[in-house]
């Protein structure tokens, strides 16, 4: 097992990505296993927080709002932020500009696309088809959803959607990595499934967005959301994003229609006329304060691809299940995660009878994870910030704990 401790630095020597960990606000050395400080592997939950943040916060708070207040909309460009923003979330989605608006939580976005992409797939068809394993908000939205559009629900398993389709089937919703398990689902089959039957397909792209790529425009993905506080570092409660394709723009029909995304704001006319483009994915005044943390935050992927964090991601999964294998005792954890690069997110779930208490110790030992009820041990690799000797601790300090 000693060969580990090296084979992490000659990996990290290699890394393209290296330099990129030094524009976030990671911890220094732990009190309780100096070896093993500041092992965060939970962004997939939250991200870290990039360095330029807290002064552009500032800024944001001090000069924009405390020195030129209203005018902040128009000279500090507040109105056209979620558009702009947007934009710049457009490439590590691999979709155009124009397509992108944000605001909103991840949860109102999934209903705005799931009840818009009912509309547009028009009369006759009264069915709509969920992910069964979904997060629960998916689950939850999609319901109501269903009672509100007069749809039935049919919740099944990703594998199962190509035989459920039919000429029903108004819209599916997925999402495209798993959120407890981290598998990766086939996004352009199953969108090309969904298309076949003459169906809107929706995809959520919270657990997969900044981790690996996407190809909305390129797969002829219809409607999408996710949320910017895991592995694009938004912050806690950063606002989420709406992809509507271009084509299909002038027909969305949201069912929020808010002054935000009247085609003249501030005409305050009675009757509500939808703006041209994704803006009519907009509804209300937008959180100024978040939205420009987040946008603050994206500056971290200046010269990044995302086919870079991509082949990172794949190499320190694959590096952390060999050093869990060696340090951890046999028959003590199994992975839940597809060993296959094509079906893996960026994320690795292990099953552990003691999970909780597992966790509890790891945190505690400075190795940070998240815990998924009832036996899930999840660690979240976000490769702009993590390194190989990150993984290689983590999986050393989990194997003294397991043991």
């Amino acid at each position: 097992m000693s060969e580990l401790p090296a084979k992490a630095e000659k990996l990290d020597a290699a890394d393209e990505l290296a330099g990129v960990r030094g524009k976030f606000v990671l911890d220094t050395v732990s009190d309780h296993a100096a070896d093993a400080a500041g092992v965060y592997l939970d962004g997939n939950s939250l991200g870290a927080l990039p360095a330029a943040v807290p002064g552009r916060v500032e800024d944001v708070v001090r000069r924009q709002w405390g020195e030129l207040r209203i005018r902040s909309w128009d000279e500090s460009g507040w109105w056209t932020a979620p558009e702009r923003i947007g934009d710049r979330i457009a490439p590590l989605v691999g979709a155009a500009a124009g397509q992108i608006v944000v605001g909103d939580s991840t949860s109102v976005n999934v209903f705005k696309a799931l009840v818009g992409a009912v509309r547009l797939a028009g009369a006759g068809r009264d069915e709509i088809v969920v992910d069964a394993t979904t997060f629960p908000t998916d689950g939850y939205i999609a319901e109501s959803a269903a009672r509100l559009t007069g749809c039935t629900l049919r919740p099944v398993t990703p594998a199962e959607v190509p035989g459920v389709l039919g000429d029903r089937t108004a819209a599916v919703l997925l999402n495209h990595v798993d959120y407890r398990t981290g598998r990766l689902h086939d996004l352009p089959s199953l969108t090309a499934a969904v298309h076949a039957a003459g169906a809107v397909a929706v995809w959520d792209l919270c657990h997969s967005a900044g981790a690996l790529p996407v190809g909305l425009d390129e797969h002829g993905v219809d409607l999408a959301v996710g949320c910017t506080y895991k592995y694009l570092n938004g912050g806690p409660g950063s606002p989420a994003y709406l992809y509507v394709r271009r084509e299909l723009q002038d027909r969305f029909d949201s069912p929020l229609p808010g002054w935000n995304s009247h085609a003249e704001p501030f005409g305050m006319r009675a009757a509500y006329e939808p703006a041209a483009g994704a803006l009519r994915g907009r509804v209300g005044t937008p959180d100024i304060l978040s939205m420009l943390a987040l946008e603050a935050a994206l500056d971290v992927w200046d010269g990044v691809s995302i086919e870079a964090v991509r082949a990172k991601s794949l190499a320190l999964t694959d590096f952390f299940l060999e050093c869990v294998a060696a340090y951890a005792p046999a028959g003590r954890v199994e992975s839940v995660t597809p060993e296959a690069h094509a079906e893996r997110g960026s994320q690795v779930a292990l099953r552990c009878d003691d999970a909780g208490e597992v966790m509890k110790e790891l945190i505690a030992r400075g190795v940070v994870g998240d815990f998924r009820h009832p036996d899930v041990l999840r660690f979240g690799f976000t490769p702009l910030y993590v390194g190989f000797g990150d993984v290689e601790r983590a999986a050393r300090v989990l194997g003294e704990v397991l043991s």
